[in-house]
C-alpha cells in the first residue's frame, strides 16, 4: 500500500449527493418562489439553472475523488487531496486511537467501507482526522492489520509478532427481544412527529394553512369521535415507524473485546463498527427511562476522551443500548476490571425531601395561576393534577438521588427526566466541587458535582442537598495523595 490510491468512484457519486442534502431546501426555496406568480422567474430559466446547479455539484465531486489520494509509508497514513491547492496531512499510527467502519446503503452493493480515523490529537472541530470515504472492505482490512501491528509493536517491542497473541471474546449480542423493547421503549415517535411537522411548515408559502386549519376547527366540532381515531392511529403509525427505524439501526449488535479495545458493530442498511480504546474511557453511565425502569432495563453508555463538536457519536458510546439492570454487573466487570457496578448508595437525608417538593412546584407554578384565571374551578383542578405530578416527580428525584466511594472510584446517582448513575474513577476526574447556599447551609446541606474530559467539554453528575459531612468526605477522598490546598481545588460557595 506504499503506492498512491484514489477511492472507489462511487465517492464522486456520495459527494454529489451530500452536497444536494445540503442545499435541497434552499434549492426548493428558490424554485416555490421562482414560481409562484407570473411575475417570477420564467420555467425554462428555472430548468436551466437547476440543471447547471446539479451538473457543478457533479463535476466537483468528481474532481474532489480524482484529486483525494491515501497511501501508508513509514508507519503513516498520507492523505493528499484539494481541488486548487493540494492539501496533506499524515498521520503517523501511533496517533491513531481508532479506525471506524461504516457501511451505507451505497456501500454495500460494491463491497466497500468508509474508514473514519479517530486520533489522540483531534482539535474537537473537523469530522475526524482522516475519512476515506469509499475503499474496498480488503483495503480497509489491511490497513486495520497495520494499524494492529503497529499497536503491538509499540506495546511489545522486545516480543516476535508471531509470539503475540490478540484476545478477541464477545462480551455482548442484542436479542431480537431486547432490540424490540429497545425500540418500543424509546422516544423515537416524538422524534418523527416532529421531523414531519417540520418537513410540512417547510412549504407554508404554498400551503393555505389558515384555511386548513378553520375547516378542521369546524370539522373538529362535529366529529371529535373520528379525529381522535385518526390522532390515535396517526400516533400508532408514527411509533411503528420509530420501532422499525430503531431496530434497523440496531440490528446485529455486538459487542467485542479484541486486545486492548472495545469493538461494537450495528446496523442492517446501514452497517457501522466503532473502536473504542479501553484505556480512553472516562466514566460509564446507566440510564434508566420512565419506561424501562418499571420492567428492570437499561442502556449503558461508555464516555470516551474522544469525538469532536460535530461528531458526538464518538465520545458518547452506546456500550449496551437495553439490558437487564440486573445482568450489567456480571456482564461487563469482567472485562472492564477497573470498574465496580455497585448498587449500593448513600441516600440524601429525609430533610431534603421538603426542598426537592419546593424546587419540584416553582416550575409549575405559572401551569397553576394561568388555568386558575382563565377556567375558575375547571382550572383549579388542573393545578391539583400539576402539583400532583410535580410531587411525585420530585419524590422521585429525592428517592434516586445518591453517592457511593469503592476504593478509587466515585458512583453518583441523580435524576432529570431519566435516572442516571455515573461511574468515575478518581484519577480521571477533571472537575470537583461543591456549594451550599443560605438555605442549605441553616440545614447542613451540601451540592457535590464532579465531571470527566468527554468530547469537546465534559460529563459527570450532580447530587443535590446532600449531607455536607458526606461531601466533606467525598471532598477528603477526592484530594488523598493528591496534596492539594482547597484553594487548588474548585470549590465554589454559592448563595440563592
Amino acid at each position: 500500500m506504499f503506492e498512491p490510491k484514489r477511492l472507489h468512484p462511487i465517492t464522486a457519486v456520495l459527494s454529489f449527493f451530500k452536497q444536494l442534502k445540503e442545499l435541497f431546501f434552499p434549492f426548493m426555496v428558490f424554485i416555490f418562489l421562482g414560481t409562484r406568480d407570473n411575475e417570477g422567474i420564467s420555467s425554462f430559466v428555472l430548468v436551466i439553472g437547476a440543471t447547471g446547479i446539479l451538473l457543478l455539484l457533479l463535476i466537483k465531486g468528481i474532481l474532489s475523488w480524482y484529486r483525494f489520494t491515501y497511501r501508508i509509508e513509514d508507519n503513516e497514513l498520507r492523505i493528499e487531496y484539494g481541488l486548487f491547492v493540494t492539501k496533506k496531512r499524515y498521520i503517523p499510527f501511533e496517533r491513531i486511537q481508532s479506525l471506524d467502519l461504516s457501511e451505507g446503503i451505497l456501500h454495500r452493493p460494491f463491497q466497500l467501507v468508509k474508514v473514519k480515523v479517530e486520533t489522540a490529537g483531534s482539535n474537537g472541530i473537523e469530522d475526524a482526522e482522516g475519512v476515506l470515504t469509499a475503499i474496498k472492505k480488503e483495503e480497509a482490512e489491511a490497513i486495520q492489520e497495520i494499524f494492529a501491528a503497529s499497536k503491538r509493536m509499540q506495546k511489545d517491542k522486545g516480543l516476535n509478532e508471531t509470539e503475540i497473541q490478540v484476545e478477541d471474546n464477545i462480551i455482548y449480542q442484542a436479542t431480537p427481544k431486547e432490540l424490540f423493547i429497545l425500540a418500543s421503549t424509546s422516544g423515537g415517535v416524538g422524534v418523527v412527529i416532529s421531523a414531519v411537522l417540520a418537513f410540512i411548515f417547510q412549504f407554508e408559502e404554498i400551503i393555505p394553512y389558515e384555511r386548513v386549519f378553520k375547516g378542521l376547527e369546524e370539522f373538529v366540532t362535529s366529529g371529535l369521535v373520528f379525529v381522535s381515531l385518526v390522532l390515535f392511529v396517526g400516533f400508532l403509525f408514527a411509533w411503528i415507524i420509530a420501532l422499525i427505524a430503531t431496530m434497523i439501526k440496531y440490528a446485529n449488535f455486538t459487542v467485542r473485546k479484541v486486545g486492548e479495545d472495545l469493538v461494537i458493530t450495528r446496523g442492517l442498511l446501514e452497517r457501522r463498527q466503532f473502536t473504542i480504546p479501553i484505556k480512553r474511557i472516562q466514566a460509564i453511565r446507566i440510564s434508566e427511562n420512565i419506561v424501562r425502569q418499571p420492567i428492570g432495563y437499561a442502556t449503558v453508555i461508555v464516555e470516551s476522551a474522544g469525538g469532536s463538536s460535530v461528531n458526538e457519536e464518538s465520545s458518547k458510546v452506546v456500550l449496551l443500548p437495553v439490558i437487564k439492570k440486573s445482568k450489567i454487573q456480571a456482564l461487563i466487570e469482567p472485562f472492564l476490571t477497573e470498574y465496580l457496578f455497585t448498587d449500593d448508595f448513600k441516600t440524601v437525608p429525609r430533610r431534603s425531601f421538603i426542598r426537592y417538593l419546593f424546587r419540584g412546584w416553582i416550575y409549575v407554578i405559572p401551569l397553576i395561576i394561568i388555568p386558575i384565571l382563565i377556567f375558575k374551578l375547571w382550572g383549579l383542578l388542573s393545578s391539583i393534577l400539576f402539583l400532583l405530578v410535580s410531587s411525585i416527580w420530585s419524590y422521585l428525584k429525592y428517592k434516586d438521588a445518591g453517592w457511593d466511594i469503592q476504593q478509587l472510584q466515585l458512583s453518583l446517582r441523580y435524576r432529570t427526566l431519566v435516572k442516571h448513575t455515573v461511574f468515575m474513577k478518581r484519577y480521571k476526574i477533571q472537575s470537583f466541587s461543591f456549594r451550599e447556599s443560605y438555605f442549605q447551609r441553616k440545614k447542613k446541606l451540601a451540592t457535590v458535582e464532579a465531571s470527566v474530559k468527554s468530547g469537546l467539554g465534559g460529563t459527570g453528575g450532580t447530587v443535590i442537598d446532600l449531607n455536607k459531612e458526606d461531601v466533606l468526605e467525598i471532598y477528603k477522598w477526592y484530594s488523598s495523595e493528591r496534596r492539594l490546598s482547597p484553594t487548588e481545588t474548585n470549590l465554589d460557595t454559592e448563595t440563592k
